[in-house]
Parts: structure tokens; sequence; C-alpha cells
């Protein structure tokens, strides 16, 4: 029984991500701030490379952390904004190629805030809170927010779900 203390606080956290990421309205006023879990942190080198997670080769940042797609968003425009961004910080802009990466396939938009986002071919990128540490897909095939995330594979299309992920359905 002493390891059942994390119950109540998982569920808390569970339920205040699940309620914040329900909010798909834009935030004026909002803007994406960094977490301090390596995930939501922005590395000063913005060079992204590859990682094998899963068993796919897929995107990650400086610091080896997976980037993941919105389904909802389009090759210009973010659909993440306001409490999304605290769950699903996005990557700025602009980013360069390191290893693996096709730097012909990397953009920059233009998020609602005027702040600017990496993109790879046409998918803005985020890094997830829930990766804790390199090597993690926690996000992958998540259905928060108001659409699906999926990880980036260095082909620049979004992955499908592995069983690594630990992610379900539906929160």
């Amino acid at each position: 029984m002493r390891n059942r203390w994390w119950a109540p606080a998982g569920l808390a956290s569970l339920a205040l991500i699940a309620a914040a990421c329900g909010s798909s309205a834009p935030s004026s006023s909002s803007s994406a701030s960094s977490s301090s879990s390596g995930g939501g942190t922005s590395s000063s080198s913005s060079a992204l490379k590859t990682a094998k997670i899963g068993g796919a080769t897929v995107l990650t940042n400086g610091k080896g952390f997976t980037l993941y797609s919105f389904a909802p968003d389009t090759s210009t425009k973010s659909n993440c904004n306001g409490s999304c961004t605290h769950f699903w910080p996005p990557v700025k802009g602009p980013a360069t190629a390191g290893p693996g990466v096709t730097a012909s396939k990397l953009t920059v938009i233009t998020r609602s805030d005027g702040s600017k986002q990496a993109a790879y071919n046409g998918h803005p990128l985020y890094t997830y809170v829930g990766d804790t540490a390199p090597g993690q897909d926690k996000g992958n095939g998540l259905n928060l927010s108001g659409g699906l995330w999926h990880v980036i594979s260095v082909s620049g299309s979004a992955a499908a779900a592995t069983s690594s992920s630990g992610g379900g359905g539906g929160y």
C-alpha cells in the first residue's frame, strides 16, 4: 500500500491536463512558456536530429526529445494555442538540420501571437511535457486539445502510434 501515494495526485494531474487541453480557443494574452522539463524547453542550439524510438526513426530536438505534429494544424497555421501550449510547447523557429534531418523540409510559420515556430515537411513542431527524458514518445497517438498528436518520422510524415507510447486516446 505504501506505493499508492501517487494515485490521487496522478488522477488530479490527469484531470487538469484533460480540462486544460479541452479548450481550443486561442488566447490573445497567452504565450508559449518553457517548462522545467527537457521536453518543454527549447535548447539554444536549434539543430534538429533523429533518433530510433519504438522501431521508427523520428525527429527530435537538440536534446533528443521527440517532436510531434498536431492533426488540426496546416502547413501555415498552428491550431495549438493558449493552454494547449503548456502541454505541447511549440518548437521555436527557425530550426536547423542536424544529423539525419533534411534541411529542405524545414520551414518556419508565424503563430497567432506573432512568435516563430519551426515546421518540418509542412507540420508545425511541438514537444510534449509528458516526455521527461530523451527517447520517450508518450504523446504519440494521444487525442488531446481537439485532435490527434503523432511523432514526426524522418520522412516528414506523422508516424503511427507505437506500443512504447504509453498513451491512450480519448482523455
